[in-house]
């Protein structure tokens, strides 16, 4: 597991996105990338945030942004996830957790006292050099996008 800093270089990445592409973060070099990390596609939190995201998506494109939602599910399972809730970003599988745990947000979490592996639901701001401008960690999802927006705009 790794502490990713801001100013620090972003991880690069390269995993099949829904819709059976490919998204690959040293080809999206010179644009703002909002690389967003969440545990499960179409729980209650989850959904909540990628439709806000969506909500915001052209606001994103405006500032120069692509935003990328990464999680342990699988492309198939994304595709599903986006028709049903007819979100608009792109959403990546990492079935085997290695960015996951290359941005260090697989970690330990418990629930009712029960101790188990997890991702923890975290954003990083990627500027256009392919270094990471923002970090927000342990991310409640109520005005969260939002934020992220702001802080793309002022890059």
């Amino acid at each position: 597991m790794s502490d990713i800093t801001e100013g620090a270089k972003a991880p690069d990445f390269d995993l099949p996105t829904d819709g059976g592409g490919r998204v690959k973060l040293s080809d999206l070099q010179g644009k703002i990338v909002v690389v967003y990390f969440y545990p499960k596609d179409d729980t209650s939190g989850c959904t909540k945030e990628a439709i806000a995201f969506t909500e915001l998506a052209k606001d994103f494109e405006k500032a120069g942004a692509v935003v990328i939602g990464i999680s342990p599910d699988s492309a198939a399972k994304h595709d599903k996830f986006k028709a049903k809730h007819e979100l608009g970003i792109v959403l990546a599988a990492d079935e085997d957790k290695a960015t996951i745990e290359a941005y260090g947000v697989w970690v330990e979490k418990s629930m009712y006292g029960k101790k188990y592996m997890g991702v923890e639901r975290s954003t990083f701001l990627v500027d256009g050099d392919g270094k990471v401008a923002r970090v927000w960690r342990k991310v409640k999802v109520a005005g969260h996008a939002e934020a992220v927006l702001e802080a793309a705009k002022a890059l």
